[in-house]
């Protein structure tokens, strides 16, 4: 069992060694000079404004989780295009309701206000964000 293993064990130590000698020689060979504008932000050649720590809203982040939903089920899409003949009716039903669930979502996210960018606020937890006016608070939406 151990003797298969020694080609594995061999590769890692090597890779080892690179990654340290590669990290070594940068630290050795590297540029060490500290000036004000070495530590600043590089905002290719435009002087930057305001603080890099700003908060960004929620939506963003909500959008690229949805993207990434919807952009990995294509793969599984395709696979699943290029096995169809194999797959047969059991297959088919399969991916019609992968589909479906995946129609389901879109669903949510589209009643819930995810993709209205337009000039309604957007408030997690209401149920729709057409009924949400930029002059309303959320307790003011909740009847309380």
């Amino acid at each position: 069992m151990i003797a298969p293993m020694w080609p594995l064990v061999v590769f890692f130590i090597l890779v080892v060694v690179l990654v340290a000698v590669i990290l070594g020689l940068s630290f050795l060979l590297g540029e060490r000079h500290r000036e004000r504008t070495t530590v600043e932000p590089y905002e290719s050649g435009i002087i930057p404004t305001g603080s890099a720590q700003r908060r960004i809203p929620i939506k963003y982040f909500l959008v690229a989780v949805a993207f990434v939903l919807f952009d990995l089920e294509a793969v599984y899409i395709f696979a699943w295009a290029a096995a169809f003949r194999d797959l047969g009716w059991e297959g088919y039903c399969q991916i019609v309701v992968f589909i479906g669930v995946l129609l389901t979502a879109l669903i949510y996210f589209w009643r819930i206000g995810a993709l209205n960018w337009g000039p309604q606020t957007w408030k997690p937890g209401l149920k729709m964000a057409r009924h949400a006016s930029p002059c309303r608070t959320q307790r003011e939406e909740s009847g309380s």
